[in-house]
């Protein structure tokens, strides 16, 4: 018989740079309504969904930290994915500069085992409510 638990669906992921944005555009309104916070864990990205969440992997130093998209830019050319402050520290960004990230869906069970609070505020989400 056919084990569908061994067979791992194709999951989406992309590898490239990413920079970061931070109190120049603070309280700035986002793509999603929201006023942007440096001190949140979120970022901007071209084309995925506004609340897509995103597990976000450093490759040069492995650490990750989880983020929520909730921007559409400014995202400079050349790069993926634009962290807001609280994001680039926690994976270790030093100064200005760019770094090699991948980018994992966070999706079903294992979003909904995040603690939210940290992700930004979910509440202020249209259609949370």
């Amino acid at each position: 018989p056919h084990d569908s638990h061994t067979v791992k669906p194709n999951k989406w992921f992309q590898i490239g740079k990413a920079s970061w944005y931070g109190r120049r555009f603070q309280g700035h309104r986002t793509a999603s309504g929201e006023a942007f916070d440096l001190n949140m864990l979120t970022c901007a990205h071209r084309t995925l969904p506004i609340g897509t969440l995103l597990r976000v992997t450093n490759l040069t130093n492995r650490r990750a930290t989880m983020v929520r998209v909730n921007d559409r830019g400014p995202v400079p050319s050349g790069v993926i994915l634009d962290l807001s402050y609280a994001a680039a520290r926690s994976l270790g960004f030093h100064g200005k500069g760019m770094l090699r990230v991948r980018l994992d869906k966070v999706e079903g069970a294992e979003a909904a085992q995040l603690n939210w609070p940290d992700l930004g505020r979910p509440e202020s989400l249209p259609g949370s409510r």
